[in-house]
């Protein structure tokens, strides 16, 4: 506790919450002051700060970290724009995001963060940062010095509509987990086997089988894939982080080599969380989903891996596309669905009917969608935990509130969600970044789009 007159340079402040903070669940709350937060407050303690949120006794978490979102800026924009995607963030208490490289053009330099920032300035409502990408044909960018500003790059083994930068050939792929791990640099993946693809859909073409659309990217391209990760994390000893994880054989590979001691740690997203292969027969063409979303075994093993650790991070991979790509036939409909709004909420719901203690789901949510995402991308002491010196991004969360996701609700400019009509458990009630609000659901207005892009700061040293 501090005397009175110290609070008169408070700036915001929340009070009256259960703070999800690194020591445990506690009464209180924080203040902010310059965009940080400067004083964790004692339960009862209101301060003289120039705006309160008074958070009602609701769970008060740190801004949640998304750091897989295709916010399809630029070239993409008919599918969704920066504005749009970060208010859908914003709704969904998320604070920061990582953007994915396969926009139009890609984002294929190591350094070409702040070119691309500049596009998206004065639009986003989040903070925000890029994943590069990586390919056979710009490889080598990883042993210019300036490589080592970087903090991760992304690679794609197998393409599909808006991923065309694939890298198939063994050796190049190889070659990249070498500079990688002598940068220091973290390799994200989507980790499909090309080549098994395009060997089963040669056979396919041939024989004239017709097969649905799960079977058609079957689980054998991500087993194949992850197995080949692994072997190139431990001749390489490169950090990997393998992305959007679908099927329980690569969730057992995954979990066994991170009890094996090597530096591979993965993703699981809300629809694989959400939704099975039944949805997708149901459904159709707006669940397809690259890898595909698998069968309710598959999604059982995935909740049991969020349940025991086994996963570091949630990512929403928001990825929108039209109502008319998505309606048309055949396989022409394009993978991928909106996310970032829909995740926490999403999840939490998933966690409430498998974990009854709320403090346990705030706790293990206060992991997997911040401080994890935040440590393995260079944000740790910033970003993803309510500390003094950390940004103010805090989330006010009813974990009690039963709501109904409708149609009205959806914030992303493709206009549509998979998850309309479903009933959720728990909801983002006011998201703050960086001191700020961005959005009041009781109000349902949004506040200034002054989002900053998150740069990696000065260059580390080599790894030898």
């Amino acid at each position: 506790m501090s005397d009175a007159s110290s609070y008169d340079r408070i700036e915001f402040a929340v009070v009256n919450g259960r703070l999800v903070t690194p020591r445990g669940i506690v009464h209180g709350g924080v203040a902010i002051t310059g965009g940080r937060i400067t004083r964790m407050l004692d339960a009862g303690d209101v301060p003289d700060a120039t705006r309160v949120v008074d958070a009602a006794e609701c769970y008060v978490l740190p801004g949640i970290v998304d750091s897989h979102v295709h916010f399809r800026t630029p070239g993409l924009t008919h599918k969704e724009d920066w504005e749009h995607a970060s208010r859908a963030a914003a709704a969904g208490g998320v604070t920061t995001v990582i953007d994915m490289p396969n926009t139009d053009p890609p984002l294929m330099d190591v350094l070409g963060g702040r070119e691309r920032a500049a596009l998206v300035a004065g639009r986003s409502l989040v903070d925000f940062r890029f994943h590069p990408g990586i390919d056979e044909h710009n490889a080598d960018a990883l042993t210019h010095p300036f490589a080592r500003s970087a903090v991760s790059v992304k690679v794609f083994m197998a393409g599909h509509h808006t991923a065309h930068n694939v890298i198939r050939d063994h050796g190049i792929l190889d070659h990249v987990f070498e500079l990688a791990a002598r940068a220091g640099v973290r390799v994200v993946l989507h980790a499909e086997d090309d080549g098994v693809f395009a060997l089963l859909d040669r056979r396919r073409r041939l024989t004239g089988t017709r097969v649905a659309y799960e079977q058609l990217r079957p689980r054998s391209g991500g087993i194949v894939a992850v197995a080949r990760i692994i072997e190139l994390v431990r001749r390489h000893g490169t950090a990997a982080h393998v992305l959007h994880v679908s099927g329980g054989e690569e969730v057992d590979m995954l979990v066994a080599a991170a009890a094996d001691s090597l530096p591979l740690t993965f993703e699981v997203t809300p629809h694989h969380l959400s939704f099975t292969s039944a949805d997708v027969e149901r459904v159709g063409p707006r669940l397809w989903l690259s890898p595909a979303i698998r069968g309710a075994g598959d999604r059982e093993r995935l909740w049991q891996a969020v349940l025991a650790g086994g996963v570091a991070t949630i990512g929403s991979d928001h990825a929108p596309h039209t109502r008319a790509e998505k309606s048309r036939s055949g396989l022409e409909a394009p993978p991928g669905l909106p996310g970032v709004q829909e995740m926490l909420p999403a999840v939490h719901t998933g966690l409430a009917r498998r974990l009854p203690d709320a403090d346990e789901r705030m706790t293990l949510i206060a992991s997997l969608l911040a401080s994890t995402p935040a440590d393995l991308f260079g944000l740790r002491g910033r970003k993803g935990r309510l500390e003094v010196g950390h940004d103010g991004d805090v989330l006010v969360f009813d974990s009690e509130a039963e709501w109904t996701f409708e149609e009205s609700d959806v914030q992303s400019f493709c206009g549509w969600s998979a998850y309309v009509g479903q009933r959720m458990i728990g909801k983002p009630l006011v998201t703050i970044r960086r001191g700020g609000i961005v959005w009041d659901a009781s109000t349902r207005q949004f506040g200034s789009p002054e989002g900053s892009y998150l740069d990696v700061g000065p260059l580390r040293e080599p790894h030898e």
